[in-house]
């Protein structure tokens, strides 16, 4: 029992330092518990000032986003109007091409019928070269016969050359130029008769030698031709007759001089003729400066009957279908006085008027790079005529005169292809028109179109384009006029333009003329002297 209680006893005393040993752990836990709520506290008062700033931010973000949504409220209904707005400019392309579709209809017409007229009008010619022909083989008859007549033998070969005496060269200057009419059936055969004849004789005073016939003859020539010009310095027929001669006899006295340039393209025959004794290069200048001189006078005869048809037939004349019932806005009441000549000219007076002047030329025998310059300078009087009405006539500023100024450009376009004339230039000098005719078509309200306007409207000036933007008159209610800002707007992107500033073109503008060399193929000891020249005393040599 003493060993039980013994053990009893280490037991308890075991479990006392137990005890002991736990009572000594109880303090530190009340630290640690004290420790922890110590900081549960903290953490409290970090989570409160946490969510009072979190309640202020959201506050701010949900003001933030009522701006936000007003603003998109804003974007959406701009986008609803610029919506509305390009709807209608879809309809607004959608008229215009229906326009252009009529244009082409009308086009497609009248080539048509001009494409039969044509037909018609080539069976008319063949007759009437066969019935020419006819006729130059009965004269040609006609003139062989008297001649072997006259004179019972002809010599087997002649060295081109026309022999005459110095009592007859005012007759030879009379009957060959000054009482010569361009109509006549002598010259119908070779245009250019009359310089080959006046040179043949030339050469024949070369030949003998003899300097003061030659320079009687030369100065006799010129003064001739500046005799009959001015006696006929209104009619066109005589100028261009004279011109294409003078040009002809020019070319010959440089390719008979014998200089090596112009001797490039010539026959061994031809090199064979060339002038023996004397130097004419000085009567050549002289020549020159007559030929510049008829030939400007030329071009004012063909400018002053072109001028009336260019503003009616480019412009007043309403070609287009429907045009008649939509006059600009604002100039209806004056309409019957500004559209008036409409009745009496159109393109076709223009282009029936063309082709008149280049038939002339063309049957006169002159060259095509001469008729070519004349052709590109009636061009110029039409494009910078038609172009000054623009700037100042506003009823002339609408989409459909633009529609009605490029459909006649195509047909002036269309005559040079016809007459083989693309290469002369007169086409460029159209280009500020067709510009114009472009720029009162064309879209006119935003940024885009200010650009694209400065950069294709290459050939106007900001005077000239400004001025036709403010000028622009709507026919159509579709149509709007141009805005300030607009106008503004263009003469922005035309801040860096050095150029020209003047509103107008120069309609006396001339273009410099050239008489470039071009050779004769005509053998000289081949030609003949029509007995309806009255010239029977020149001898052929």
């Amino acid at each position: 029992t003493i060993n039980q209680l013994q053990r009893q006893f280490e037991e308890l005393n075991t479990e006392k330092q137990n005890l002991e040993k736990k009572l000594e752990v109880i303090p530190e836990l009340k630290l640690q518990v004290s420790e922890l709520h110590r900081q549960k506290q903290e953490l409290e008062t970090v989570v409160r000032e946490q969510s009072s700033e979190l309640a202020g931010e959201l506050g701010f973000q949900k003001m933030h986003l009522g701006k936000k949504a007003k603003e998109l409220e804003e974007i959406r209904e701009e986008l609803q109007v610029r919506i509305e707005e390009l709807e209608e400019e879809n309809e607004h392309l959608k008229r215009q091409q229906l326009m252009e579709g009529e244009v082409k209809t009308k086009l497609r017409e009248e080539t048509a019928q001009l494409t039969a007229e044509n037909m018609d009008l080539e069976e008319q010619l063949d007759q009437k070269d066969r019935w020419i022909k006819k006729l130059h083989s009965q004269i040609k008859c006609l003139e062989m016969s008297q001649k072997a007549k006259q004179t019972p033998a002809l010599p087997k070969e002649y060295l081109g050359m026309l022999e005459y005496k110095r009592e007859d060269e005012a007759r030879l200057i009379q009957n060959i130029i000054t009482d010569l009419k361009p109509k006549g059936v002598a010259v119908n055969v070779i245009p250019t008769l009359p310089a080959f004849i006046l040179f043949m004789c030339v050469r024949h005073a070369d030949y003998l030698n003899d300097d003061n016939k030659l320079k009687s003859l030369m100065n006799g020539i010129i003064q001739g031709v500046k005799k009959v010009v001015l006696a006929h310095q209104k009619d066109f027929e005589s100028l261009s007759f004279w011109l294409s001669n003078t040009y002809q006899l020019l070319n010959c006295l440089k390719q008979y001089s014998g200089e090596e340039q112009f001797l490039k393209q010539s026959t061994p025959r031809q090199k064979k003729n060339c002038l023996q004794n004397f130097d004419l290069s000085e009567h050549r200048q002289i020549l020159s400066d007559l030929a510049i001189q008829i030939y400007h006078q030329l071009i004012s005869v063909m400018q002053k009957t072109l001028t009336p048809a260019i503003v009616p037939g480019m412009l007043e004349h309403e070609s287009l279908q429907g045009i008649s019932s939509m006059k600009p806005t604002g100039f209806r009441k004056r309409s019957s006085s500004l559209y008036k000549d409409s009745e009496t000219y159109s393109i076709s007076s223009i282009l029936q008027e063309l082709s008149v002047f280049y038939s002339a030329m063309s049957h006169h025998g002159m060259e095509q790079s001469l008729t070519k310059q004349a052709v590109k300078q009636l061009f110029f009087l039409i494009g910078a005529t038609t172009f000054n009405q623009i700037m100042l006539r506003k009823d002339m500023c609408s989409c459909r005169k633009g529609m009605q100024i490029r459909c006649n450009i195509s047909y002036l376009e269309e005559w040079l292809k016809e007459n083989e004339l693309q290469s002369c230039g007169a086409i460029d000098t159209l280009r500020p028109l067709a510009q114009a005719a472009w720029l009162l078509q064309v879209n006119k309200s935003t940024d885009e179109d200010a650009k694209e306007i400065a950069e294709k409207c290459t050939e106007l000036n900001p005077v000239q384009i400004v001025k036709i933007l403010n000028s622009y008159t709507p026919i159509d209610d579709f149509e709007k006029r141009v805005t300030s800002s607009f106008v503004r707007q263009v003469q922005s992107f035309l801040q860096e333009y050095e150029g020209a500033t003047q509103l107008m073109l120069d309609t006396d503008y001339r273009f410099q003329v050239t008489f470039p060399f071009y050779p004769s193929s005509t053998a000289l000891e081949s030609l003949q002297v029509p007995s309806s020249l009255r010239l029977e005393f020149l001898t052929r040599i």
